[in-house]
């Protein structure tokens, strides 16, 4: 065989790589999905985001929930057996308010048991849509977030509270009506919460969380940890299946030049010398 043919082949094994990475990472994760599926008896859908990168230029792309991801999620809901348990994979930072509601309202009305497993991430409208699951399974160090509207990259609670600083005279009509949109979007989506929560929450309860993940108490990208998640009233479990941990290895991000994290998974070799002593956690 000439150099020709050898620099032809290495060329076509390069460009078929990452076809047959991707193509092996689609049989591992049907595998385990189906190993879940027989564990649980349940149908297990899954809704992940990663940054991607555009094939060409290499510029880095974020995703969110959209409309696609919706009808995708509606359809699988709508084809499986109402007396079936869904379990919904949820790693995403949120997305479009239409395709998040659509989404959770097609899980809260599902008749069967419906447990939303949270491994990492489910910020916005991904919590959004764990409020419509019977139970949340999260990791220890797994958050969610508040559900608060943005209106036009503004907390819809910083514009009210911006406008009520102001005397009338001194606000422009483009600020009130973005006041008015702003207090129309919290007061639809307090609606829309209590609507999703209200078979299992009593009507107090239902408005207390409501308020607190749409009225601005918090960042847009303030943590919700699984056990204040829990002290706003939410059905949360720490016991993340193994099988789910495995699944989330096979959605890489993008490769990197470098790598960010390293580490080894072989045990460490024991210390030549004493080891440190533990951290004292509390101080003073």
């Amino acid at each position: 065989m000439s150099i020709s043919e050898l620099l032809w082949l290495a060329v076509l094994a390069l460009a078929l790589q990452p076809l047959l990475r991707l193509r092996l990472l689609e049989g591992g994760r049907r595998r385990l999905r189906a190993q879940l599926e027989r564990q649980r008896g349940s149908r297990v859908i899954l809704l992940v985001h990663r940054q991607e990168t555009m094939s060409l230029l290499g510029f880095p792309l974020m995703r969110y929930i959209d409309i696609h991801d919706s009808e995708e999620v509606i359809r699988a809901i709508r084809d499986t057996d109402p007396a079936t348990p869904i379990d919904l994979v949820l790693h995403t930072p949120g997305g479009l308010a239409l395709a998040s509601l659509q989404i959770a309202r097609a899980i809260a009305r599902h008749p069967a048991t419906v447990t939303a497993f949270v491994p990492h991430y489910a910020m916005s409208g991904g919590t959004l849509i764990a409020l419509a699951a019977d139970r949340i399974v999260m990791c220890e160090h797994a958050v969610l977030g508040p559900i608060d509207p943005q209106i036009d990259e503004y907390p819809a609670a910083s514009i009210l509270r911006a406008v009520a600083r102001k005397e009338p005279k001194d606000i422009d009509d483009a600020t009130l009506i973005f006041a008015d949109q702003a207090q129309m979007a919290i007061a639809q989506l307090r609606k829309c919460i209590v609507e999703i929560v209200g078979e299992r929450f009593a009507p107090e309860a239902a408005e207390r969380l409501a308020a607190a993940l749409s009225d601005g108490h918090w960042t847009h990208d303030y943590p919700i940890a699984p056990q204040e998640a829990a002290a706003l009233g939410l059905s949360v479990d720490m016991r993340m299946p193994e099988t789910i941990m495995d699944m989330m290895r096979l959605y890489p991000q993008p490769t990197r030049r470098t790598r960010s994290v390293e580490y080894d998974l072989r045990p460490p070799h024991p210390p030549r010398t004493p080891a440190d002593p533990p951290r004292n956690r509390r101080q003073g």
